[in-house]
């Protein structure tokens, strides 16, 4: 498995970005690729378009409220994972920890594109792209 870590600084209070987190349907607007998001019961679905290809997901999510923190886990397709985390800097300002679990392999099987570094650019460039889409959705809420 690889694992890549990214943060962002927003100016919003911990409890705006929280409840933003919270907001399953709102995916698509921050999560790049995600072109549907909703609740079925305990699980969250996905509908994807990535790498030129249209995917259903079900993810598992769990959340430690006292500790603000979010994990999910896929339980249908490729098996990825990954951690949300927030801090709070100040009153009027958070910062957002994302930590994303992948096999190279499968991402390239399930998803396309290319291999070895340019992959983990691109997941790279996504996963800061997706953080500064949060940042920007968060702050015009205020």
């Amino acid at each position: 498995m690889s694992t890549l870590e990214e943060h962002i600084d927003i100016g919003a209070p911990l409890d705006l970005a929280w409840d933003a987190l919270h907001q399953v349907e709102s995916y698509p607007k921050f999560v790049d690729g995600v072109r549907e998001a909703h609740l079925e019961g305990e699980r969250t679905h996905l509908g994807l378009d990535a790498g030129g290809r249209s995917q259903e997901l079900e993810l598992e999510i769990s959340d430690r409220k006292t500790e603000k923190v979010i994990t999910w886990q896929t339980t249908t397709g490729p098996d990825l994972a990954g951690t949300v985390s927030l801090l709070p800097i100040d009153r009027e300002h958070t910062r957002v920890q994302a930590r994303f679990e992948y096999d190279p392999g499968t991402i390239k099987e399930d998803f396309g594109g290319p291999k070895g570094f340019a992959q983990a650019a691109a997941i790279e460039r996504g996963l800061r792209g997706d953080l500064q889409q949060f940042k920007e959705m968060v702050e015009h809420k205020r």
